[in-house]
């Protein structure tokens, strides 16, 4: 009720106000003794009057319809405020549309025809998996979506600019309103497939390094006492067997030699210590390379170019592993372009469109053949006659140890590309 007596005061007052208006007017009229003027000031007067009649009304009605709690709102000029019901369904709505868009999974909408619109995406990852940087082809990652079948989870891979590239992939039918919908959901998962199939390798090659040491260890030691004991008997044997005898042990312990300095090589892979980052500037860091490895491509007649945009680039990381995982990328390019007439290898480190870490080793050989592209970081898996396998597998275990991803990139041109990301 108090509240009703300041506006009843005000429009009291304003009906005051136009009819002293319209007793001036018609006054001023008598004055001048024109009938027509009266007629026209009170015309005038009245539709002000009509206007602040209506917008006085809205208010009152606008008054009763709100809550007492929510008067500031009308009284402010809101012509409607919610209830406390409508508010905290508005609250959890809006709670749960911030969860959806922040979440660590890529959700898409999948329309029923095919087309560059059949894929929506609904929340934050999904724009980002479709932004430049990121899926090379949409169209071929909504074709691949719209083929999955509903209420089950399929592993898909797509391409990237990083490289081909694995995700989860579950689709949803449902209805809404009436209306059919195909939800998709899409985890990638291949940075802890990499890592699940590194610590697999790293088990397996502690088993058999431990294994095969145990036993070339006294098949070694045994071939050279038999050699040192032929030395002394060599006088009392014939002059053939003496020299069977010892071509077949020198043969025994040179292998045994060998086989060790082999399994000695695969055990690195299973004892990279554990990571010490630190700020790494990137342009120290290829400055030393280039003095280490430059002059052994200027003495074959080719050249390494080494390159850093901006020169302030830094990353965490630690420096020794990243320095060696480099060093092995260079001298795998070097073996690759050993038939190459002017070979040219190009170490350059940059920002992506994705704002990602991009380091990047490129050279001019004959590239890896596609049907072997996706084996090149096994380990024990080599193309060359005498490689052993073990150059990009600890490139890629030295990576993952820093939280990075070591992809091989399709080529522009000729050669080979490897893809390092942070």
């Amino acid at each position: 009720m108090a509240s009703e007596r300041p506006r009843q005061a005000s429009t009291y007052v304003a009906y005051a106000c136009v009819a002293a208006l319209m007793a001036l007017s018609y006054a001023a009229a008598s004055t001048a003794g024109s009938p027509r003027l009266q007629v026209l000031c009170v015309l005038a007067a009245v539709v002000p009057a009509w206007l602040l009649q209506r917008r006085l009304s809205f208010k009152a009605q606008a008054a009763q319809a709100a809550p007492a709690a929510e008067m500031p709102a009308v009284a402010a000029g809101m012509p409607w405020s919610l209830t406390p019901d409508r508010r905290a369904l508005l609250d959890a709505a809006q709670l749960l549309e911030a969860r959806l868009e922040h979440a660590p999974i890529a959700l898409f909408s999948i329309a029923a025809l095919s087309g560059p619109g059949a894929l929506t995406p609904l929340n934050a990852s999904a724009r980002r998996l479709l932004a430049p940087g990121r899926a090379s082809d949409p169209l071929q990652l909504a074709d691949v979506l719209a083929a999955q079948t509903a209420e089950r989870r399929e592993l898909v891979s797509f391409e990237t600019e990083r490289g081909t590239e694995r995700a989860l992939a579950s689709v949803t039918a449902l209805t809404v309103q009436g209306a059919g919908q195909r939800l998709a959901a899409l985890m990638p998962v291949e940075s802890e497939l990499e890592a699940e199939a590194m610590n697999a390798w790293r088990q397996l090659v502690q088993v058999l390094t431990h294994e095969i040491m145990n036993s070339l260890t006294p098949v070694a030691s045994l071939s050279r006492t038999a050699c040192d004991l032929l030395a002394e008997v060599q006088a009392d044997l014939a002059p053939d067997v003496s020299g069977d005898l010892g071509t077949a042990l020198d043969a025994i312990a040179r292998r045994a030699a060998s086989l060790v300095e082999f399994v000695a090589s695969y055990r690195s892979l299973s004892s990279v210590p554990q990571a010490q980052p630190e700020l790494v500037h990137l342009g120290e860091l290829f400055a030393r390379l280039s003095m280490l490895m430059a002059p052994q491509w200027l003495a074959r007649g080719g050249r390494a170019v080494f390159s850093v945009e901006p020169a302030s680039l830094d990353v965490m990381v630690d420096p020794g592993q990243l320095e060696q995982a480099l060093i092995n990328l260079l001298k795998n390019a070097a073996e690759a372009t050993a038939a190459t007439l002017q070979p040219e290898v190009q170490l350059s480190a940059r920002l992506s469109r994705g704002g990602r870490l991009r380091i990047e080793v490129a050279d001019n050989g004959p590239g890896v053949p596609q049907e072997l592209a996706a084996q090149v970081f096994t380990p024990f898996f080599s193309t060359k006659k005498q490689g052993r396998g073990i150059g990009l597998a600890m490139v890629r275990h030295l990576v993952h140890a820093n939280g990075g991803m070591v992809r091989y990139a399709k080529p522009v041109g000729a050669g080979a590309r490897f893809i390092i990301a942070f």
